[in-house]
């Protein structure tokens, strides 16, 4: 009987999840390849699961293009005085895909661009004491106007949502 209760509460809850598509005809469009080059600047946050702010970073980006192919650079200073870098190889595909792929990222990262939005999804390997863990990345990027982008990333460890990055990135 109580899974009788829960599949409807489960099927709702997954009927209500925002789509990429969702974002069909939303502006302004989001050329990832034109915000993408050159310089650009960002400021965030990650919080843990309870909504506490633990760290504050600023990322240089530099980001280049050959064709679909691009480099984005992004060197990080967070507030603690750790440093680290992040290269990006990407490629654009077909119908607003965007694939990407970094030394400290398992596999391949994959999305798409609809409207003003990019929704993408990876693994990326962190420091977690001596070692290192795996967590999954849930990314939103929403471009507030031709030079700003908002992003929103739920960090998950087996399923459950960890923390959250927030991001605004700015071109220079």
């Amino acid at each position: 009987m109580k899974h009788l209760v829960l599949l409807p509460l489960l099927i709702m809850l997954v009927s209500c999840s925002v789509n990429i598509e969702d974002y069909k005809g939303t502006e302004p469009q989001f050329d990832f390849k034109r915000f993408f080059n050159g310089e650009l600047v960002a400021y965030g946050i990650v919080q843990d699961y309870s909504g506490m702010v633990t760290r504050r970073f600023k990322v240089d980006m530099q980001g280049s293009w050959e064709g679909n192919k691009g480099i984005l650079d992004e060197q990080f200073y967070y507030q603690d005085g750790e440093q680290s870098t992040r290269v990006w190889n990407l490629e654009l595909g077909e119908d607003g895909k965007v694939f990407g792929r970094a030394d400290d990222v398992v596999g391949q990262a994959e999305g798409k661009v609809v409207g003003n939005a990019l929704h993408w999804q990876y693994s990326l390997r962190i420091p977690y004491g001596d070692d290192t863990i795996t967590v999954a990345l849930d990314d939103w990027m929403f471009l507030v106007t031709e030079t700003r982008l908002i992003n929103r990333t739920a960090i998950d460890k087996f399923g459950v949502e960890v923390g959250e990055i927030t991001l605004v990135i700015e071109k220079r």
